[in-house]
């Protein structure tokens, strides 16, 4: 079966970094596009950052543009989201996602496969 595993979180001051990985197994890496959302307790789940599946095209919410980066391995079948400058408001937990279809890759509902998410907390 699909599963999609995230690592990487922790406990990091404001100003600091983190990478962010997400292992992928169950499924052909290479047809997919990737996409990392967050969700902070009492908010709405949303979308950080999507890869297409050639690894080139990349969208951000606004929120992260200039940040984060999202990049993808095809040889490894893990996209990783880099975070830089991290702000107390980036605190949530993070969960990686795979769209066979890349028509709604800013929508959880354009997503067909999800990790369990891992947890970012940075402390100001």
């Amino acid at each position: 079966q699909v599963q999609l595993v995230e690592s990487g979180g922790g406990l990091v001051q404001a100003g600091g970094s983190l990478r962010l990985s997400c292992a992928a197994s169950g499924l052909t890496f290479r047809r997919y596009n990737m996409g990392w959302f967050r969700q902070a307790p009492g908010k709405e789940r949303e979308f950080v950052a999507a890869v297409g599946r050639s690894g080139i095209s990349t969208w951000y919410a606004d929120s992260v543009k200039g940040r984060f980066t999202i990049s993808s391995d095809n040889g490894k079948n893990t996209v990783y989201l880099h975070m830089n400058s991290l702000k107390p408001e980036d605190t949530a937990d993070y969960s990686c996602a795979a769209a066979l279809e890349a028509n709604r890759l800013a929508s959880a509902g354009g997503y067909d496969y999800w990790g369990q998410g891992t947890q970012v907390t940075v402390s100001s």
